[in-house]
């Protein structure tokens, strides 16, 4: 069986010059709203940078108080718009990359911690960027709004490799390059026959 290349990328501070979560719930609420609940939330992100805090819980309670109870429809669209809009925040080296690796024939995936909902639309609609999988954080939606938690596990960590290889099962099949930039890659990183960290 031929050996396939796929190529694996990190999106927030990897393709990205900013987290966009901060930056999605900035452009979705306004600034006041941002920075009152971000001090609401003051002692959760300290515990969690202290490591006494999970990081997946400290995030779905900081979007659960942000987007709970919206509609579906309206968040989508606001993810859409939002991509539209922030295409600015893609580092033009991490699109080079990922079109040099396209151009070679190789598979792309996206795999990010942050909601795929806002991740996808940055990759569509666009004839410069080149087809992509996009793996990411899951949100649950109930009679069409949204409950506030994650459907899957957050897909930061090992969880990043296990989404890859329930997307790519058969390992011995392909040469895994990937490119991160933070301690939630390091198990990508590691797992890849080659793996690049802040650095294209």
């Amino acid at each position: 069986m031929p050996i396939t290349n796929v190529y694996a990328f990190d999106f927030d501070g990897t393709l990205t010059t900013h987290d966009t979560l901060l930056a999605f719930i900035r452009y979705a609420k306004g600034t006041k709203a941002f920075v009152e609940g971000f001090l609401r939330h003051a002692h959760l992100l300290v515990l969690m940078k202290l490591h006494l805090y999970p990081n997946w819980k400290a995030k779905q309670r900081l979007f659960s108080y942000y987007f709970r109870g919206m509609t579906e429809e309206t968040f989508n669209a606001l993810c859409r718009s939002f991509a539209a809009d922030s295409r600015h925040l893609l580092r033009p080296a991490g699109i080079a990359a990922m079109r040099q690796a396209a151009a070679e024939g190789a598979e792309l995936v996206v795999i990010s911690a942050s909601i795929d909902n806002w991740v996808r639309p940055f990759f569509e609609g666009d004839d410069r960027l080149p087809p992509v999988t996009v793996i990411g954080t899951q949100i649950e939606v109930r009679d069409g709004r949204l409950t506030g938690r994650f459907l899957t596990r957050n897909c930061y960590g090992q969880e990043k490799v296990e989404r890859l290889l329930a997307l790519y099962p058969h390992r011995e099949t392909y040469h895994l390059t990937a490119y991160g930039d933070s301690r939630g890659d390091r198990e990508l990183l590691a797992f890849a026959d080659q793996g690049f960290l802040r650095s294209f």
